[in-house]
C-alpha cells in the first residue's frame, strides 16, 4: 500500500509535467519523526491520554505535519503551481498512506503479530 501510494505521488509529477508535488512527499517523512524522538519508536502513546511535555509536543507535531500533508497540494492548486488532476491524485495518494499508517498500528497493536 506505501508503495502504490509512492507511485501515485511520481504520476502525479509525471503525467502532468511539474514536479512541485513531490513536495507533499516531504511530509510523508516528516509524519513519523515525532514517534521516533519523543514516543521511542511506538505508536501507543498517540492513543493515550497520558502525556508530559514531550508526548504533547510529538502529538501535536504529528497532527500538524498530517494536516500538512492535506494542504500542501491543495495550497499548490490554489497558487496554480498543480493542475486539479495533480491535486486528487495527490490526495488520494495520502488517503492510501493513512489506511497503510492506520492498518501497520493496528497490526502492532495485536499481540499475534
Amino acid at each position: 500500500m506505501f508503495s502504490s501510494s509512492i507511485l501515485l505521488q511520481i504520476l502525479a509529477c509525471a503525467i502532468y509535467n511539474n514536479w512541485w508535488p513531490m513536495l507533499s512527499a516531504l511530509m510523508y517523512v516528516i509524519v513519523p519523526m515525532p514517534c521516533l524522538f519523543f514516543g521511542g519508536g511506538s505508536t501507543q502513546f498517540l492513543m493515550s491520554r497520558d502525556g508530559g511535555g514531550w508526548i504533547d509536543a510529538a502529538k501535536f507535531l504529528t497532527g500538524a505535519s498530517s494536516v500538512g500533508s492535506i494542504a500542501i497540494p491543495i495550497i499548490l492548486k490554489h497558487a496554480h503551481m498543480i493542475e486539479t488532476g495533480a491535486m486528487l491524485i495527490e490526495l488520494v495518494s495520502f488517503f492510501i498512506f493513512v489506511c497503510t499508517v492506520l492498518c501497520f498500528h493496528q497490526a502492532s497493536l495485536d499481540d499475534d503479530w
